[in-house]
């Protein structure tokens, strides 16, 4: 397969469907390659976490980091990401898509965890890339907006 898939960066609906896809699936490898050309030069996917003591704290990882930390984690067992939610707002050549998930173990499994993904693109003016995409599950006293 050549990437990128055409379909995967011409559009936001596009490139966050893709994004979906591209964690989702059964226990093992996922399509590293088709995630790598969904990001721009320099991308950013940064996971957060509450602190014991309040506040939180983030990982910032580029593209192979992120790979790194989530292939032990996709190894163990079925993981989907399904989106439930998304607002965009866009000005020009950039847009900011706020997107609620749920984490299954099937398809159409009941969610474990659910969360939001935080999503900066840009458009170049022949394709859409992913710049950063900034996340935090919910929790108790931390639930998803309304």
């Amino acid at each position: 397969m050549s990437y990128p898939r055409r379909e995967d960066v011409d559009s936001i609906e596009g490139i966050v469907k893709a994004l979906y896809e591209t964690i989702s699936g059964p226990a093992g490898p996922r399509d590293w390659d088709r995630e790598r050309s969904l990001l721009a030069p320099g991308a950013r996917l940064q996971p957060t976490r509450p602190k014991e003591e309040g506040g939180g704290t983030m990982d910032m990882f580029d593209v192979e980091g992120f790979i790194a930390s989530r292939t032990p984690f996709l190894a163990q067992g079925d993981f989907y990401e399904v989106e439930v939610s998304r607002r965009v707002d866009r000005f020009g050549n950039i847009a900011q898509a706020w997107s609620q998930y749920e984490g299954r173990r099937s398809p159409e499994g009941e969610p474990f965890m659910r969360g939001v993904n935080s999503i900066q693109l840009f458009y170049d003016g022949d394709r859409w890339w992913l710049v950063s995409v900034l996340w935090e599950n919910e929790r108790p006293g931390n639930s998803l907006p309304e």
